[in-house]
């Protein structure tokens, strides 16, 4: 191998890497320290030294010599994969993945992508057996040479992993130690391939080498980004349905499949099921941890010791501290034992996805973290406005669903949400950025310019989808008040100026009321534009059981009120020709009335 390297002008690094193989392995069988290379490893090298004919029949035998003189690299049975994992909200995810996976034209690659903790591996194996049970019912006739019915089988990837411990990895999980053998013993072989993320490049090269080499073969990836092939088709894995805020109805808290999973795990734990004084602490505790799956097992088990009311106390403030140690379910025993084990915080998890993302990335992920609930690409680029990011925020939105941090939802335009492990992540990195002040500012200016835009339309015919998009930034609207109120008392009075009839119609008059009488009251917002502290004047008004109240309680509404209609004589634009006209004035705020 060295002979042939150095005619080649070949350095050990560069052969390593178009072998696709450690610059380690390259160095210890030129110097004779390791003697079983194994016969993916021998084709690969000989693939970068460009060998054919006689030279590579001498170079595959030197291997096979080096190797104790066997014909090829002894393979033992396939490796068995976990069993099945209990699915609970599946179902859907589940179907649509089995039907990939055995239609005739369906994509090769599939790459389910997520956080730590989603279940990606519990969905992939859940599909590899359902795939393999259907095959075995349809078959006719003995089961195929491998010894594996069905023709599924799977690995999981080692850190440090290279081409060739992957491209092994895989064949040996079929039984077999060349492509040409499985393609002649198994005509559809499915192949998962667990945790890419460990040796994303190894396992890119290794998934392209053998989907070139065996064409009916289907590829199922798990990991926390896609693989990065041309023709890949990306599935994104998301957290389970929680309950809506404040929904503790026992129906309703029975069809969400984060309550569902969370009890299901609690029996295994505890004989009693939640007691009625529990299920707000249920509700709470699923939404807290946003439905993780892992997450929500976790946690779960610790109602051994604690009741669920407990467990939020405890926790309900900590869910990025809770330790997700576990299993992955993959046998022991291999190379890497240790590589089962999925170790650290949840936060530990999230910050491992977060790091796959650049510097532009990282700081719109941060600024998204202002929102509070969903949100539209509208108020997303209004975000992102004004500052050094200069990325397309809809190629910013691509990337976080690439990576399962972004969830998506309908076609609406209030579609987008972070997961709640990364948004309270991302609020930590603002934190620590020193950027709390500047983003919460520009949230509160944003919320402040949809809501003048959107409330005019309470007056008008679309009065319902005026009143709908405002309930979808509702979370934020208080956020923004609360923040403003004592950072920017001005953009809060314009904010709240522009409510009151949305307040009204959501039951909500006293405390939009009281919010008007504060903001008015502020020393800061006394140089405020005339204009706009006359209609936080008539909203208090609007908001008030009787006038009279308001008029007692502040003066100046009463002052105001009283002038309104010289006010509005005064605006009137006079008689003249065109060139000395000023330019009419802005509409004023509509007459006072009584509820």
């Amino acid at each position: 191998m060295r002979g042939h390297r150095r005619a080649a002008g070949l350095t050990q690094a560069e052969l390593a890497t178009r072998a696709g193989v450690g610059v380690r392995t390259v160095r210890d069988l030129e110097r004779g320290r390791s003697s079983r290379p194994q016969r993916t490893t021998v084709d690969l090298l000989a693939d970068a030294l460009a060998l054919s004919g006689p030279a590579r029949t001498a170079f595959v035998a030197a291997a096979r010599k080096a190797d104790g003189g066997t014909a090829r690299v002894t393979v033992g049975g396939p490796a068995p994969l976990p069993p099945p994992p209990e699915l609970i909200g599946r179902e859907r995810d589940l179907a649509e993945l089995v039907t990939l996976l055995t239609e005739p034209r369906g994509p090769q690659v599939i790459s389910l992508v997520g956080v730590a903790g989603v279940g990606k591996t519990a969905l992939a194996l859940a599909a590899c057996h359902a795939v393999a049970a259907a095959r075995r019912a349809s078959s006719v006739g003995p089961p195929p040479e491998s010894g594996r019915p069905g023709g599924v089988s799977g690995l999981h990837v080692g850190a440090g992993s290279d081409v060739a411990d992957v491209l092994a990895a895989a064949l040996g999980a079929f039984g077999v130690s060349r492509t040409t053998e499985l393609t002649a013993r198994i005509g559809d072989p499915t192949l998962l391939v667990d945790a890419a993320d460990r040796a994303p490049d190894s396992v890119a090269s290794a998934v392209q080498r053998l989907v070139d080499a065996v064409p009916s073969l289907r590829i199922l990836v798990t990991g926390r980004h896609p693989v990065g092939l041309p023709d890949e088709w990306v599935r994104p894995v998301l957290p389970l349905d929680v309950p809506a805020p404040g929904d503790i109805e026992p129906s309703a808290l029975a069809a969400s499949p984060a309550v569902a999973l969370f009890t299901a795990r609690l029996a295994q734990v505890r004989r009693e099921p939640p007691t009625e004084a529990e299920l707000p602490a249920l509700a709470a505790l699923v939404r807290r941890l946003g439905g993780l799956p892992l997450a929500v097992e976790l946690m779960a088990a610790r109602g051994r010791l604690l009741s669920l009311t407990e467990l939020l106390d405890r926790y309900g403030d900590r869910v990025l501290d809770l330790d997700m140690a576990t299993r992955s379910g993959w046998p022991t025993g291999q190379p890497r034992p240790d590589d089962t084990r999925v170790a650290g915080t949840l936060r530990d998890a999230v910050a491992t996805s977060y790091r796959l993302l650049d510097d532009e990335e990282r700081a719109a992920l941060r600024r998204f973290s202002a929102f509070d609930n969903r949100w539209s690409i509208e108020l997303a680029e209004e975000m992102l406005a004004g500052t050094a990011i200069t990325a397309d925020p809809v190629r910013l939105l691509n990337r976080f669903i690439e990576l399962g941090l972004l969830h998506v939802r309908g076609d609406g335009p209030f579609r987008f949400r972070l997961l709640d492990a990364v948004r309270d992540y991302a609020v930590e990195r603002v934190s620590g950025a020193g950027e709390s002040a500047v983003i919460q500012r520009r949230h509160a200016r944003v919320i402040t310019w949809f809501v003048e835009r959107t409330a005019p339309g309470l007056a008008g015919t679309d009065a319902t989808g005026a009143a709908g998009r405002l309930d979808e930034v509702s979370g934020d609207i208080s956020a923004a008040l609360a923040y403003a109120a004592v950072d920017d008392p001005l953009t809060a009075l314009r904010l709240a100026a522009g409510l009151p009839l949305w307040w009204r119609l959501r039951g909500r008059a006293g405390a939009g009321r009281q919010w008007l009488l504060r903001l008015l009251a502020d020393p800061r917002t006394a140089e405020a534009d005339g204009e706009l502290r006359l209609r936080a004047s008539h909203g208090v008004a609007s908001l008030a059981d009787e006038q009279a109240a308001v008029v007692e309680e502040l003066p100046e509404a009463r002052d105001r009120l009283r002038q309104r209609g010289v006010v509005a004589r005064a605006r009137k634009p006079p008689v003249a020709t065109p060139r000395s006209s000023p330019a009419p004035a802005p509409p004023i705020a509509p007459p006072v009335t009584r509820d």
